[in-house]
């Protein structure tokens, strides 16, 4: 009896471990919340919502298939950009004898490795309104670009802000991604990139038991079941940097933020833009409401602007622009 307890006491103290092992891995704790940054003119709700409802009332939608909802898309995105007082720059992308449009504004330090924040504008599938895949990311970098503008904030490193056009199938993981083709420009132009934020889906949020999934069962012991926070995703290489983000987002009262740093056999983990930046072993990080971990209308007929919630987008574009004041 003595040794079956003492086995037990064994086993108990190994499930601890490799729990607590989990956690500093995955969950990579901070420290603290970081430093909070005042702004005046804050993020809006219904800027929010007007972008969305936009971008996913284009019919027939944005995707590479019907390339005029493609340029509708595009000059929407450029002109609010240019109505800010931004100049805008569009970077070509040429696949399938079409030429679209990376659409890139710039601001910040004159000098030194970059900050790029980008979101892509296209969608997936025929009958998809891609609400939150991805007008919710787009919505989120423009009012970024108007906080930015309005507040005139000192940033301490050039920023690239980035509408990227072909994310979504059949460009993802190809060369053809825009992504892909501003990434490999900064190489090309001899710069580094010191921090990149892919904004990927940041609108769908559910305070019901089990809205939240995930790939793996161990990933239910680390995180919350209610689908009610904001995620980082990154690979283990940006564990110093998604506690640089996430102390940044701590700092927002009322929204919850948690992160992921994992290999990319984890499914996910490199599903969006951020992955171009990797190829060049920069560091880079997604954002984002966990996608079809979360969003059961992913790629399908219901991804609406109905089902978003634009006051918690409005948190986590005021979490953003306290990210971009805040990188040293």
């Amino acid at each position: 009896m003595k040794a079956l307890k003492s086995i037990a006491l064994l086993l108990f103290v190994l499930v601890g471990l490799l729990y607590a092992v989990a956690f500093w891995y995955l969950r990579n704790p901070s420290m603290g919340i970081g430093s909070s940054v005042q702004i005046k003119h804050r993020a809006d709700a219904s800027r929010l919502k007007t972008h969305v409802e936009f971008l996913s009332g284009i019919v027939p939608n944005r995707s590479y298939q019907n390339a005029d909802s493609m340029f509708r898309a595009e000059r929407y995105i450029s002109d609010y950009l240019t109505s800010l007082g931004y100049k805008v720059s569009l970077q070509e992308v040429y696949e399938d004898k079409t030429v679209y449009h990376n659409v890139i504004v710039r601001l910040g330090a004159e000098t030194g490795p970059l900050v790029v924040i980008g979101a892509h504008y296209d969608v997936a599938e025929e009958d998809n309104p891609g609400a939150d895949d991805n007008a919710s990311g787009v919505a989120g970098l423009l009012e970024l670009a108007r906080l930015l503008k309005e507040n005139e904030p000192e940033l301490k490193s050039p920023v690239e802000l980035v509408a990227y056009t072909l994310e979504e199938p059949p460009y993802f993981a190809t060369f053809g991604m825009g992504s892909v083709y501003h990434a490999d420009q900064i190489k090309e132009r001899g710069e580094e990139v010191k921090l990149m934020l892919s904004l990927e889906m940041i609108g769908y949020y559910s305070d019901e038991w089990f809205s939240q999934k995930f790939p793996i069962p161990l990933l239910y012991a680390l995180y919350p079941w209610r689908g009610n926070f904001i995620s980082l995703v990154a690979s283990p290489s940006e564990r110093k940097e998604v506690r640089m983000v996430k102390d940044s987002f701590s700092s927002i009262e009322g929204l919850k933020t948690y992160s992921i740093n994992a290999p990319t056999i984890l499914p996910g983990i490199d599903y969006s833009d951020h992955r171009s930046y990797w190829e060049h072993e920069w560091p880079a990080i997604m954002v984002s409401d966990t996608a079809f971990y979360r969003n059961l209308e992913y790629h399908k007929p219901g991804d609406t602007a109905g089902r978003l919630d634009f006051e918690k987008m409005k948190l986590v574009v005021e979490a953003l622009y306290t990210t971009v004041v805040n990188v040293p």
